[in-house]
């Protein structure tokens, strides 16, 4: 990176388990509060050791106003913080508190995200992002939009609805059996579908010497973009994401388009095949081993976590390079893309 700013790593990742509901509040506090004791424990470092604190969640989800102000209790009182938050997935309070670090304003950042799905009904709470005069009043649910974008692909014959069974399943046999289920919202089955999650998630950043006084294989920051789509429907073509390409474009720049794991946010099946066409991937590249969203879908984490399991790739020696990505909004209205390595050579930002 530029000698000019600061290098910025993933030193530590911590979540909370995957389930279909906790009986917490919706302020997040019971899921964070493990998370942040794991950070500290695994960097031998307390609260007033972080510089800048951000967080990503939705008052929509919650049910409250302010809900990010209630989850502070899981930081506690004392020192006094300073602190952010951005209203969508934490993936986009990384990219905040990434700024604050590059800017050389702090040398240590924690991010965290969460949300509990389960208190309401997370289909339609997302219909809130869609566009307030023509779209929100029709009232489409998230499964309904995502399978207007799945139907788009069929019709376009980008991807088959044996394509779509193929993307979770172990072999032939399983794709027949879920090819029989029944249809949630044609052309997605309950398979094609991420599952409603309550989670959280945590990363904790630093820089340059710093990183390397945290961990012993720092998932150094080499590029990280992101960029929007129309929030209008029938403006775009709903088969493929162009701001997922140029975010990953921005992000990789002149590097190579080689990674050793890929960790995408795909809430559906047909996405996760949009998006590895979007950012170049080849065979090579292993997607998803954490299991990806189909298998575990904590809103306003989910996003995160994708970027803390390619840093724990990094960071664990089974990966050199790796690539996350997380998106928000309907019919991948909004990506975000980052890249990762164990050398901080090559970057792009």
């Amino acid at each position: 990176m530029s000698d000019n700013f600061p290098d910025v790593a993933i030193v530590g990742f911590a979540h909370a388990p995957h389930v279909p509901e906790t009986f917490g509040t919706t302020n997040g506090v019971e899921m964070l509060a493990p998370c942040f004791r794991k950070l500290y424990a695994d960097l031998n470092i307390d609260n007033s050791d972080i510089g800048f604190w951000c967080s990503g969640s939705s008052d929509y989800l919650a049910g409250r106003a302010f809900s990010f102000i209630s989850a502070i209790d899981a930081i506690g009182a004392v020192p006094p913080i300073n602190e952010s938050h951005v209203e969508m997935d934490a993936a986009w309070a990384l990219f905040e508190a990434y700024v604050k670090i590059r800017s050389g304003q702090v040398d240590t950042a924690l991010v965290y995200g969460f949300g509990k799905p389960s208190a309401g009904t997370l289909r339609q709470v997302l219909t809130m992002q869609t566009d307030p005069y023509l779209t929100a009043p029709l009232w489409p649910d998230a499964d309904s939009i995502a399978g207007l974008a799945a139907t788009a692909g069929l019709a376009a014959g980008r991807w088959t609805e044996r394509d779509l069974a193929a993307v979770t399943a172990a072999d032939d046999a399983e794709i027949e059996n879920r090819l029989a289920a029944p249809y949630v919202a044609q052309p997605l089955r309950a398979h094609d579908i991420a599952p409603i999650t309550d989670g959280a998630a945590a990363i904790v950043l630093a820089a340059g010497d710093k990183a390397r006084e945290l961990c012993e294989r720092p998932a150094w920051l080499t590029g990280i973009a992101h960029r929007i789509d129309t929030p209008m429907l029938g403006a775009r073509d709903l088969s493929t994401s162009p701001s997922a390409a140029a975010a990953a474009k921005a992000a990789i720049g002149d590097g190579s388009t080689e990674f050793d794991v890929a960790e995408l946010h795909a809430q559906y099946s047909h996405e996760l095949l949009i998006l590895r066409e979007a950012l170049g991937l080849t065979d090579r590249t292993r997607i998803n081993p954490s299991g990806g969203t189909l298998a575990g879908n904590p809103m306003f984490a989910a996003g995160l976590e994708r970027l803390g399991y390619a840093a724990t790739a990094i960071m664990d020696g089974s990966a050199e390079r790796a690539i996350a990505h997380a998106a928000s909004g309907p019919a991948l209205q909004q990506n975000l893309v980052a890249t990762l390595s164990a050398s901080i050579s090559g970057s792009n930002s």
